[in-house]
């Protein structure tokens, strides 16, 4: 079955940084674009960026640009999310999903699949 697997959550005291990992687990990420998304408690989850399954364009929330960063490394099978100046309203469960074709809406959860377990950010002092 293919899954994504994150990891790098952590606690962190606001504007510190941690950086999310994302690979994958049979199967290789470098045919597919991938995105980030997040679950607060309470709330519907989010997409918080994406990028393109050669690294050429790369997708934002409003809430993070200029904060994170989405990268990519083919050859080790990895997608990372670099996230800076870390705020409370940014704690949640960050989980990495593969999109389905090419037309993917980072904004929307439909078009994303084989989710990993999620990844716990938690940002507080």
């Amino acid at each position: 079955q293919l899954q994504l697997v994150e990891s790098g959550g952590g606690l962190v005291q606001p504007g510190g940084s941690l950086r999310l990992s994302c690979t994958a687990s049979g199967f290789s990420l470098r045919y597919y674009a991938i995105g980030w998304f997040r679950q607060a408690p309470g709330k519907e989850r989010e997409g918080v960026s994406c990028i393109s399954y050669a690294g050429g364009s790369t997708d934002y929330a409003d809430s993070v640009k200029g904060r994170f960063t989405i990268s990519r490394d083919n050859t080790a099978n990895m997608v990372y999310l670099q996230m800076n100046s870390l705020r409370p309203e940014d704690t949640a469960v960050y989980y990495c999903a593969s999109a389905y074709n090419r037309g993917y809406d980072c904004q929307n959860v439909g078009d994303f699949g084989s989710w990993g377990q999620g990844t716990q950010v938690t940002v507080s002092s």
